[in-house]
Formats: C-alpha cells, sequence, structure tokens
C-alpha cells in the first residue's frame, strides 16, 4: 500500500489529531495509537461489545491503528514513548503545548534526540500568543473563532453549531497534507520538522473567499435571509413534492438559459435583467417567478429541466438520501470496516482514491492497550521489561 513504509506514532484524542492518523492508516501506514488509562473520550460515545460490535465514532478515527497505553506522567512511561518512536517517521498530537512542554514530550525537547521525526502539533489556536493553551473544539476554535459560524448563518436566524467532527475533519486533512510534505522533504534533507495546523486557521482557510475579499477591500460578505440576498438563479428552491434543490449559476448563459426553460424569455430579454442583476427589487421579482415554477414541479422534473440547460444543480439530500445513493457508492464515499468482532460494517471512507491501488481500513480500531505488550516489545523491551512497566502503572 501507499505509506506501508510509514510509521506513525499518535498521542491525540477525539478527531483532529486521530483522524490524520487515521486517513494514513487507511492508505498503509503503520499506526500506533497512545492513550491514557482513561482511552480516548470517543470511546465513550457507543458500546464495544459482542452485542453492539464496532464503536463507530471511534472506529471512524481510529481504524487499522494499533493500541498503547502508557502513563506519560511516568519516568518510565515518557521512556517508553521514546522508544516506540526512535524508529518512527512522523508524531501526531494534540496534547496543548503546555502540558507537552511539561512532559519534556514537545518538539524542542525531542529534536535533538529524534532528529529524523517529522512532528505535527494539532492545536486550537496556535503554538504561541496568549491562547495557544486554551483548549478548544471544532465548534469553537473552527466554527465559532474562526468566523465561519457568522459568515455561514444569516442575521436573521438563531446561531446553529455546525455537525459533530466537521472542522476537526477539515483540520485533520491540514494536518496530513503538511506531514506528508515534511516526509518529502526529509527524503531530500535527512532531516525530519515541526508541523503545526490550527482549528481557527483551517477554519480561515476554509472560509477563503470572503477573507480574501475582506482583507482586500475590507468588505464582509456572508450569508444573508434568502429574500435579501443577490443572483436571482442562485441557492435553494422548492418543489411540489416538497423537495429542496440548490442551483449554483456558473456564467450569464444561465440566465437566459434558465428562463427560456421555464417559460419566460421575456425576462432573458429585459434590459433590467442583464447578468448581473444589481437591482435587488428585481432579484425578488425573478426568484418569485422561479419559486412559483418550481413549486409546480416535482424535484425529478426540475433536474430534467436544469439538465437540459447544462446549469448546475443538486438536491438536497438527507443522510438517507446519500447512503442509498448509487453516485456516492460509485464516488467511493463508504467503505466495509472491520468490526474487530468477526464483521464488518459500512463507514465513511477517507476523501481520496488512487484509481488501480487498494486503499481503506487494514483492520479494526484497537481496544484499550490491546497492543502494548507487542508494541513495547518491538521497541527493544524483553518480557520481563514489559511486565515490570506494566506492574508499576507505567503501561497497561
Amino acid at each position: 500500500m501507499l505509506l506501508s513504509d510509514l510509521k506513525v506514532v499518535e498521542w491525540s484524542t477525539w478527531v483532529a489529531g486521530p483522524g490524520c492518523a487515521a486517513v494514513m492508516a487507511d492508505w498503509g501506514a503503520q499506526v500506533i495509537k497512545v492513550e491514557s488509562a482513561a482511552g480516548d473520550a470517543t470511546r465513550t460515545f457507543w458500546p464495544d461489545t459482542a452485542e453492539s460490535p464496532g464503536n463507530p465514532i471511534f472506529s471512524n478515527e481510529n481504524r487499522g491503528k494499533r493500541g498503547v497505553v502508557l502513563d506519560l506522567g511516568k519516568h518510565e512511561g515518557r521512556a517508553a514513548l521514546i522508544a516506540i518512536l526512535r524508529d518512527a517517521d512522523v508524531f501526531v498530537t494534540n496534547v496543548r503545548p503546555g502540558a507537552l512542554k511539561r512532559a519534556r514530550l514537545d518538539y524542542d525537547s525531542l529534536k535533538a534526540e529524534l532528529p529524523r521525526l517529522v512532528y505535527a502539533n494539532v492545536t486550537g489556536y496556535g503554538l504561541t500568543g496568549p491562547e495557544a493553551d486554551t483548549p478548544a473544539f471544532d465548534l469553537t476554535g473552527f466554527w465559532t473563532r474562526s468566523g465561519v459560524a457568522a459568515a455561514t448563518i444569516p442575521p436573521d436566524q438563531e446561531p446553529f453549531t455546525c455537525r459533530p467532527g466537521f472542522g476537526d475533519h477539515v483540520t485533520a486533512l491540514a494536518t496530513l497534507s503538511g506531514v506528508l510534505a515534511a516526509v518529502h522533504e526529509r527524503e531530500r534533507t535527512g532531516v525530519g520538522r515541526q508541523v503545526e495546523t490550527s482549528l481557527i486557521r483551517a477554519g480561515c482557510y476554509a472560509l477563503g473567499w470572503d477573507y480574501a475579499i475582506h482583507l482586500r477591500y475590507g468588505e464582509a460578505v456572508t450569508a444573508q435571509p434568502r429574500h435579501d440576498r443577490p443572483g436571482a438563479l442562485a441557492g435553494f428552491f422548492r418543489t411540489k413534492d416538497e423537495r429542496w434543490f440548490c442551483m449554483a449559476p456558473r456564467g450569464p448563459r444561465d440566465f437566459p438559459a434558465v428562463m427560456s426553460a421555464i417559460g419566460r424569455p421575456d425576462y432573458a430579454d429585459d434590459p433590467r435583467c442583464t447578468p448581473p442583476i444589481t437591482d435587488l427589487e428585481v432579484v425578488r421579482e425573478v426568484r418569485a417567478v422561479l419559486d412559483a415554477v418550481f413549486a409546480g414541479m416535482t424535484l425529478a422534473e426540475a433536474g430534467a429541466m436544469l439538465n437540459g440547460v447544462d446549469v448546475i444543480w443538486a438536491p438536497m439530500a438527507t443522510l438517507s438520501d446519500v447512503v442509498a445513493d448509487p453516485t456516492a457508492h460509485e464516488a467511493g464515499c463508504f467503505v466495509e470496516t472491520p468490526d474487530g468482532w468477526g464483521g464488518s460494517f459500512k463507514a465513511p471512507a477517507a476523501p481520496v482514491r488512487f484509481p488501480a491501488t487498494t486503499t481503506g481500513p487494514t483492520g479494526p480500531a484497537p481496544r484499550l492497550g490491546e497492543h502494548t505488550r507487542e508494541v513495547l516489545a518491538e521497541a527493544g523491551y524483553d518480557q520481563a521489561a514489559v511486565e515490570a512497566l506494566i506492574a508499576g502503572g507505567a503501561a497497561t
């Protein structure tokens, strides 16, 4: 597989750090997940038992990894992690910078001893500054603090939260890209480096169009109530079978094409409607015409009409719609994941496919401490030393 010669050690919880390492595991990397005796908090969401095998949340972020439990507050536990890292290529952590420094597991404490290591920090607000140690989830750092929520939620609506893990997965992919760039650089230099991503920075990048305009011109373009939005064709419309769809015009040709298709070529010839329509009252007038037309059509009829004039559109799909959608399966959106009990279940796939190459889950998510003895033996501990670590509470 693609990354079969890459050894990754991950000491992180929840989603952004584990998600980065999970994609590498799907691509064949040897990933070791280090946890405390309490385990990653996502283990608690759904039971992982013979009656209900395979925690879907923990599995999604940790499939294909091996699991080790170490008490990194103990000298012996820290030494064990260093031993595991000696032949590792990548270390991924979302532990807060202050805690890493106190444990002497920050980049500056390790770089001399492990010069080839690519060391990836996933943070809320960066490694420096007064908020470097401020705790964050994607709901706070990515969605709320970075401006994504304010730009997405129209001002006439009560704020709502992002879906769980949404910003974390964006940040996980950002971290992955940085890690692979650093691994590539090390092929030339023989030296690793620190890689750092943050929820707030990933949010700003995801909102890049809005920030580009704001930084250049000082304008803040955000979501508006439907009645006040520019662009007569752009946005959501509802059909008579109570389905919503989104239309996204890509150029001046789309307006006359759509208006002719709905039987209103008069608007296509109206000088008030020369794209882009700048008069908001005209936009509202045209949108009311479109609303009335689409309200008299089924989604299938509206889609066929828009396909006929080559306009970009898509139905607003529910999760159930997508799971049943042949296009989603053809695009490789889902993958069979081992549940650890001899079966498997469908789960989201990593977002990149490599034609003619097999990738995907190489095994189930590890049970807590499942591979501690095995990994410590590989790191050079003999059986007596392993048992001494476990007896002393430095490993489980």
